[in-house]
């Protein structure tokens, strides 16, 4: 980055915002599964990031995502400090970068030095370290950070290809301790399966297998990860004693005969143009396998090469990355559907011949808006490239017009709603044409009970999108509140229903009553109001009333409400259709309030604000909140002018940064503890 033009303040403010963003991207793909951009998008944040700081070492800090091995662990089960740190790997996005990588490493050991290879395929799946005792399998944890990942033993032990008892090598003892390291993942066929047996449950999809693997290891229930078909490949280890082999094939070896399963594409290459020919294969090969994979993983074979090597702060020297081009497909465009979201938003969806993208099969792919469709001049029966954004999401990137069909016709957008006939509205400020009539348009009711009984909402099992479509047609429900009204019998008068399953329903829709709070707020729907603000909105009001009551003032002052928040949020418990339903709620017993902290106003710490960043050693990040709360302060997500106290944790990322500059008094974890007399 070209940074001559630049004062130093600036070059400050952009490493800056370039932290933020790659600690976010981090965050979504690491810890929430819900990546928003791809990899390489990612690789070029990450590179410029890396690049400024180089040429401007005073501005490195040491939790720069530049200084550090990952992202943070999530806080569902118990943390592991890792006994060997679990780095992650530099990336070639090419040849040129991978025959660059090849340069560096014969600096270090020139001709006539032998450096042999050893290619791996990158398993596009969850990272994960075993540990064993004596033969015995002790514990099982994720990569997390590379430093702290989490306990996720009990899930492991129920995966049939993860050994439990490791077999004795015919030449050798058992090693005394055994530190293995493998990528978790779900084959494309079990992929397919699962999301057909959701389908016929109205359950929602997973995107693609990275996601269903990942997220079926991290249950809480072991039951649940024992039905989904995982499995494993082993790609490395740690043994504490002297049997410690002198390469990694012999490494590779060693955990097979130990009973670890292992790629059988693996291969030992004796130069670089054997690595190069390993890669080109497997870039056209790799969608015949029944798993993910993105890209082939190169490591210097020799142990004692590897050594002299060494480490970056994030990455080992003696192994890299290589990543496969993005996959795109070429299909047709058959019609465009108008779909009506929850909110009124009209999105257009494009209908395609089905083509096979990152191993599932795509059919549609949203268009956004019709600006978009204006800008890529789409038009139905187009032959368009489709690609799947951040290898999940379908999206139309170009029009092939040396291909285009002469009978192709471009899309009218409706000037009515499809689904009600209502004429359509498109505010100046937005970009999406929207129907009005909250109340009458079948789509936007189905979309918020859609919403109400997702996951991150009142998560009610059994009640899924086609669960919904059924309620809603026979007339059995209006909105989420006539939910808790419903019976078995209700249930039992729809299409196909056995009583096992409607009394299932019935106990799932009974169980949601006592949802957390913030999930209540997020169910509601609220207009720009998703998870994260509902979180927020819950630290500071305790009660659907006091939220209801809320003035535009006092919920604008709130760091991370904004003006357009706070805004919606008022105009939300203005209508007559919400109240009455929050009424309904309540009378059917659903709680809708938190848990109020008693304070006093002698509290030394009353309405004092805190922020909490980094990883808590004690504690989780709710447990710290909620000592927060009771000691009469408050909490926010963000540093501003009236912070308090910055409470950090290990990499405490750009709030740190903040706190400094705004002299924002910072604790360190003992010293929150000491303060707040826990």
């Amino acid at each position: 980055m070209n940074t001559e033009n630049l004062t130093k303040e600036e070059i400050l403010r952009k490493i800056q915002e370039l932290r933020y963003k790659v600690n976010y991207h981090n965050y979504l793909y690491y810890v929430k599964d819900t990546p928003e951009i791809s990899d390489r998008e990612f690789d070029i944040l990450f590179r410029e990031l890396k690049e400024l700081e180089e040429q401007n070492p005073e501005f490195i800090i040491p939790d720069s995502p530049t200084q550090r091995i990952g992202s943070s662990a999530s806080e569902k089960f118990e943390q592991v400090e890792h006994k060997y740190p679990l780095y992650s790997l530099d990336n070639a996005n090419n040849s040129e970068e991978l025959t660059d990588w090849y340069n560096r490493i014969r600096k270090t050991f020139p001709e006539p030095h032998k450096v042999e290879f050893v290619c791996e395929l990158k398993i596009d799946g969850l990272a994960v370290t075993l540990s064993y005792e004596n033969g015995r399998f002790t514990k099982g944890a994720t990569r997390g950070d590379g430093k702290i990942g989490e306990d996720i033993s009990t899930n492991l032990k129920t995966i049939n290809s993860i050994p439990l008892t490791l077999f004795t090598p015919y030449d050798r003892n058992i090693p005394l301790h055994v530190e293995a390291r493998g990528e978790i993942f779900m084959p494309i066929s079990s992929f397919e399966k699962l999301n057909e047996k959701r389908r016929e449950k109205g359950e929602p999809e997973f995107a693609n297998p990275r996601n269903a693997g990942s997220g079926s290891v991290r249950q809480l229930d072991s039951k649940i990860t024992r039905e989904r078909d995982l499995d494993i490949f082993v790609y490395g280890g740690v043994f504490e004693d002297h049997i410690t082999p002198f390469t990694h094939w012999q490494t590779i070896e060693l955990l097979q005969k130990l009973g670890f399963k292992t790629n059988p594409h693996i291969k030992l290459c004796e130069n670089i143009n054997e690595v190069t020919e390993y890669c080109n294969k497997w870039d056209e090969e790799r969608f015949e396998l029944n798993y993910a994979t993105d890209g082939v993983v190169i490591k210097v074979n020799d142990l004692n090469q590897q050594e002299e090597l060494g480490y970056t702060s994030r990455s080992p020297r003696w192994a890299i990355a290589y990543k496969f081009p993005p996959e795109r497909a070429l299909t047709e465009i058959k019609y465009i559907e108008a779909s009506v979201g929850r909110t009124g938003a009209v999105t257009p969806i494009a209908h395609l011949e089905p083509v096979k993208l990152a191993g599932t099969i795509v059919k549609r792919a949203s268009l956004h808006n019709a600006d978009e469709i204006k800008r890529l001049d789409i038009r139905i029966k187009d032959k368009v490239w489709v690609k799947k954004a951040a290898e999940i999401i379908p999206k139309v990137i170009a029009v092939d017009l040396k291909k285009r069909n002469p009978e192709a016709e471009p899309f009218k957008y409706p000037e009515k709603c499809p689904e009600c006939g209502t004429l359509l509205e498109r505010k100046e400020d937005e970009v999406a044409f929207h129907c009005p009539n909250f109340l009458g348009c079948p789509a936007q009711v189905r979309g918020r009970i859609e919403y109400w009984v997702s996951r991150d909402a009142m998560n009610i099992d059994w009640v899924g999108e086609s669960m919904v479509k059924k309620m809603t047609e026979k007339g059995l429900i209006k909105d989420s509140s006539d939910l808790y009204s419903l019976t078995i019998d209700d249930i039992l008068s729809l299409d196909r229903m056995a009583e096992k399953s409607a009394s299932n329903i019935i106990n799932a829709i009974q169980e949601s009553k006592n949802r957390p709070f913030n999930r209540l707020i997020n169910a509601l729907g609220i207009k720009y109001v998703g998870k994260e603000t509902a979180d927020l909105l819950s630290r500071h009001f305790y009660s659907i009333d006091e939220l209801k009551n809320a003035e535009f003032e006092a919920l604008s002052s709130i760091d991370g409400i904004g003006d357009k928040v706070a805004d919606s949020i008022v105009k939300f418990f203005k209508n007559p259709y919400i109240l009455d339903m929050l009424k309904k709620l309540k009378d059917s017993g659903v709680k809708l309030h938190g848990e109020k902290p008693k304070i006093t106003e002698d509290q030394p710490l009353s309405n004092k604000v805190f922020v909490l960043s980094g990883i808590l050693k004690t504690m989780t990040r709710d447990q710290a909140s909620d000592i927060i709360k009771k000691s009469g302060a408050k909490v926010s997500s963000s540093v501003s002018k009236k912070t308090d106290y910055l409470v950090v944790g290990e990499n405490p990322g750009s709030k740190f940064d903040k706190a400094v500059k705004l002299n924002v008094k910072i604790l360190k974890e003992d010293e929150f503890l000491n303060l707040t007399s826990v």
